[in-house]
């Protein structure tokens, strides 16, 4: 991690320990934290190497006057300085106007968007709807299927003596294990014709 990846909260914190503003606690964490991240750890030394360059060019440049308002100005300059660092609110605002711009941008696009994104997106609804056709009709047919199956195999039994009741059963059996061979046949049979 480099300095320019530090988050705004970490060089709070250096300033802060620099300063002798933290409490123990805080201390103790802030300490933890920069032996574990490299970034808020190089951040601490330039801060440092600041502060010693500083201090020795006050002391070699002896005794000068701030200027009255000093305190006013800076404060002023650091608070219009800090254009990264807006709050949630401006974001938003940004991303608003962002949107409002790329949609604009999107409209003024006309018959050349209609061609590069309408098009593939009915295409892929075209497909989409085709593919829970195909779904719908098989689930039907089997169910169909099924009920007639049934209906036929419960009036067998019931109708007939007991020996051919069995053998209806076992049929019945076969047809169920044959029925999903049957009806993929005949989806690819429909599929084959609406090719041609």
């Amino acid at each position: 991690m480099n300095v320019l990846t530090t988050n705004h909260q970490c060089i709070e914190d250096v300033a802060a320990y620099l300063d002798g503003e933290l409490d123990d606690a805080a201390l103790e964490v802030f300490e933890g934290h920069v032996k574990t991240c490299a970034g808020c750890a190089q951040e601490l030394r330039t801060q440092r190497q600041l502060l010693c360059t500083l201090n020795r060019a006050f002391e070699e440049s002896g005794a000068f006057e701030l200027p009255q308002d000093f305190a006013r100005l800076v404060a002023t300059h650091a608070e219009s300085d800090v254009t990264g660092l807006r709050g949630r609110g401006e974001r938003r605002r940004a991303f608003k106007v962002c949107a409002v711009l790329a949609l604009l941008s999107f409209a003024l696009l006309g018959a050349a968007s209609r061609a590069t994104v309408f098009q593939p997106a009915r295409s892929s609804l075209r497909v989409a709807e085709s593919l829970f056709d195909l779904a719908w009709k098989t689930i039907y047919d089997a169910g169909t299927g099924a009920s007639v199956i049934v209906r036929l195999v419960v009036r067998a039994i019931a109708l007939s003596p007991y020996g051919l009741g069995l053998f209806l059963i076992l049929a019945f059996i076969i047809a169920i294990s044959l029925l999903p061979r049957l009806i993929a046949s005949y989806h690819r049979a429909q599929i084959i014709e609406e090719e041609f």
